[in-house]
Parts: C-alpha cells; structure tokens; sequence
C-alpha cells in the first residue's frame, strides 16, 4: 500500500470513528460542517468577487454548489469521474437546490468543451496540509481538472483553489508527486487558511 493510500485509509477511519462522516471510505467524505464550512467560503472577499464558481461533483461541496447558484453566480462543474466532461449550469436557474445535486445538473447545465473564466474553483478533499498540497479520493480527478482548467486559460496563478474539508482533514504532510496540483485556500467549518505558497507561514482567518 502506498504512502498516499496508508494516509487515505487512517483519514476514513478517523473521521468515521470520530462520528464525523458514516460512510466516508474511498470517497471525498461528506462531513458533518460541510453547509457551515460553505457558508464561511461564502463570506469571503474570494467569493464575493467570483462571478462563475468552479466546484467539484462531490457531496460534500453540494453545500458550495447550492450557495453559488443562490448567489446567481454561474457554476461549471465537472461530471462524475469527468466521465461525460463538464457542465455550465447558469446562475439565473429556476431551482438552485435541485440544480445543486449530479442528477439536477445534467437536467439544468449545459455540457461545455471550454470553460468560461473562472473566478474560484472548489475541489474536495481527502487530506490536505498547509503547503498547498491535498489528497483526493485517488482517481486523480482533481488534479485533472485543475490542470484543464489551466491548460485552459481560464485560471491563472493568482486565481484561488480552495478544498472545504473537516478540522480532522487537515494534516502535517501529504506526499507531491509531480502532477500533483496545489490548492492555495483551506475552509473549514471553524476557519478560512489562505496559502500564501510563496511564504513559510500560512495566513490563517
């Protein structure tokens, strides 16, 4: 088992033992404090700028989905396992919340090969540290669709990548390979973690 499956494997546990997430094994764990952990991205300077919202199909970041749309900022969202590739689903959509689940975002988005400009992308997480560096469910999903995004044009070095992710999520150290894709925003239900990456010392609000 690798080092990176060994630290997947210890996170599940953890968050299952803790009574923080009841099924969270080889998914993004949908963890108790996911709404508040959206509500507090969602009074940040980050997301009052962001015009369109870049977030991951996961059910934790649901709460991230549905907020955007209520907020009637777009949302481009990726189909599960980039199967089908991505989704535009418009800010004006008549009901955000069904909007905000996979099945109401094929019935309301419209499937897209380029991205609009991205003002703030959302990707969860399994384990993240304060370097920058996270861990997804395995598939290498995120990572993928940040570097689209990229490869894109529609991110560009200053743009932020947040995870929204548990307290207990957070860890000393995950193991970077080289196309790894770096986040530079934790959210918590407790905190926002801005990564200053360019600087030693996190910038925690």
């Amino acid at each position: 088992m690798t080092d990176k499956n060994l630290i997947r494997e210890r996170i599940w546990k953890l968050l299952k033992d803790r009574g923080v997430s009841s099924r969270p094994h080889g998914r993004i764990p949908d963890f108790q404090g996911s709404v508040a952990a959206a509500e507090r991205l969602s009074r940040t300077i980050e997301w009052e700028r962001a015009d369109v919202v870049f977030s991951s199909p996961d059910s934790a970041q649901r709460p991230v989905r549905r907020l955007a749309l209520d907020d009637g900022k777009d949302l481009v969202m990726p189909t599960p396992k980039i199967k089908d590739g991505y989704l535009l689903i418009s800010g004006d959509v008549p009901d955000a919340d069904a909007a905000s689940t996979i099945r109401g975002a094929y019935r309301y988005g419209s499937f897209i090969s380029r991205f609009p400009e991205v003002d703030l992308v959302v990707e969860g997480s399994v384990a993240v540290d304060l370097e920058g560096n996270r861990l997804g469910k395995g598939g290498g999903y995120g990572d993928r669709e940040i570097s689209e995004l990229r490869d894109q044009g529609a991110i560009g070095e200053d743009t932020p990548i947040a995870t929204t992710v548990h307290e207990l999520q957070i860890i000393e150290s995950v193991p970077v390979e080289d196309h790894d894709e770096r986040i530079n925003m934790i959210v918590t239900p407790m905190r926002v973690i801005r990564l200053f990456l360019n600087e030693k010392i996190p910038r925690v609000i």
